[in-house]
């Protein structure tokens, strides 16, 4: 298997592993995984109804570009980056784009802009 399939069913088997989360398991809140493998965006969205409030957000986001994993977007206190690397993906392959580009190169993983 080629290094951007695993890294495709890396992604998805976390945002399975995590699609539990529980704030978001409330009876009118679902969490949906919405999977792009043709332009390889990965995300998992809670939707739904608190009361009169409408829920809809994203939870993860992920990319994959230029052959390393990015991690766009994470609203929990998951270790997404180590969950990665638990995986067997190199630092150098995980690029955190939820932080500004200049402030990537101060972290252990890949500071592409």
């Amino acid at each position: 298997m080629d290094k951007i399939e695993k890294y495709r069913q890396n992604i998805i088997q976390l945002l399975e592993n995590h699609s539990n989360i529980q704030p978001l398991k409330q009876e009118d809140i679902e969490t949906q995984i919405i999977i792009d493998s043709k332009n390889d965006h990965y995300q998992l969205l809670s939707i739904g109804w608190k009361e009169d409030e409408r829920i809809f957000g994203c939870i993860f986001h992920f990319d994959i570009k230029n052959g390393k994993i990015w991690i766009q977007r994470n609203m929990s206190d998951i270790q997404l980056a180590k969950e990665l690397e638990g995986m067997g993906v190199p630092k150098s392959d995980i690029v955190l784009g939820l932080q500004p580009p200049s402030m990537r190169k101060f972290t252990e993983y890949a500071y592409e802009n």
